[in-house]
């Protein structure tokens, strides 16, 4: 990745905080600015920033903590003042902001008929810095076209290991196509915003020209509703983790879709072990396993 960019990446999410704590994120040494991967502010605690080596203190006084009020500030910030407005995604524990910037939030769950609806009293917001990687997905891509086809393929790792980057990069590959592979009609069901990264109905994030995307739905109903609505040849979904989406995803391969999906697990063998995706492997609707290893070495295998 380029250092620059990884540096404005890391100022554009420093951009989103009170004043008064832009000036110390930016205290930050440039090395680490360039390798940090969320801002985090507690309530009564000084700001920090996540490392892959773990949290620090980008500055040396840790007199300066956090207030409250400055963390309904961001909020304000982020959504216009018009929180109301994004009250369904915040009672899911997330905002984002323009740029492509996902805010996690934890505060007070305001529950009405067992359901959380909304958050008050925000303690503490995390602010998670998107960074494109495209390319990544260079040298695998072939070995998953076969006869000119791609066919269903399960990209598994445990969590952190960069699933998600992979999985918009072979998005995006799908969606403009290559020299030698033409452009493909793919559908993302972008359950927790995290793919896309839509913000106002435009995406954050690069994803092909020819891709349509469901943003915060739940897998289970829009696998259905993208099969209805946009005939798409491939659907996309990060995460797979319950029986009823399994069960979408069945639903769609019979009707001639050709899905790429996520799960965590550490490779082929831990996926047969937990009965939940053993009968997913069963059912024969994946061909392609890709699994991610040290240094984000990638292996891809039949199933």
């Amino acid at each position: 990745m380029d250092k620059g960019y990884a540096i404005e990446r890391y100022h554009s999410a420093a951009s989103l905080l009170p004043s008064r704590w832009q000036r110390l994120a930016l205290q930050l040494p440039e090395e680490q600015q360039g390798i940090a991967e969320e801002l985090r502010l507690r309530a009564g605690q000084p700001i920090t920033v996540l490392l892959p080596s773990g949290e620090i203190y980008p500055v040396s006084d840790m007199s300066t903590v956090v207030m409250p009020n400055d963390l309904e500030q961001i909020c304000d910030t982020v959504t216009g003042y018009s929180r109301y407005a994004v009250a369904e995604s915040i009672s899911r524990g997330f905002i984002t902001a323009k740029g492509g910037f996902r805010l996690g939030i934890c505060g007070t769950a305001v529950i009405k008929n067992g359901c959380n609806v909304n958050m008050r009293d925000i303690s503490s917001i995390t602010i998670r810095i998107a960074r494109e990687v495209t390319g990544v997905c260079d040298g695998i891509f072939p070995e998953l076209i076969k006869d000119g086809l791609f066919f269903s393929t399960l990209i598994v790792a445990p969590p952190g290991a960069g699933k998600t980057t992979l999985l918009r990069d072979l998005i995006r590959h799908l969606s403009d196509g290559t020299d030698s592979y033409p452009p493909q009609r793919v559908a993302v069901v972008d359950e927790r915003s995290e793919i896309a990264v839509m913000y106002q109905g435009l995406p954050q994030m690069s994803i092909g020209t020819h891709t349509d995307v469901l943003d915060a739905c739940p897998k289970s109903i829009g696998i259905p509703i993208l099969v209805r609505s946009v005939n798409p040849q491939i659907i996309a979904v990060d995460e797979i983790t319950a029986e009823e989406d399994i069960r979408a995803i069945l639903s769609a391969a019979n009707c001639g879709v050709q899905f790429l999906a996520t799960i965590h697990a550490a490779d082929k063998q831990e996926l047969r072990r937990k009965p939940l995706y053993a009968r997913l492997l069963r059912s024969n609707v994946f061909s392609n396993i890709i699994t991610i290893g040290q240094n984000r070495q990638y292996t891809v295998e039949s199933l």
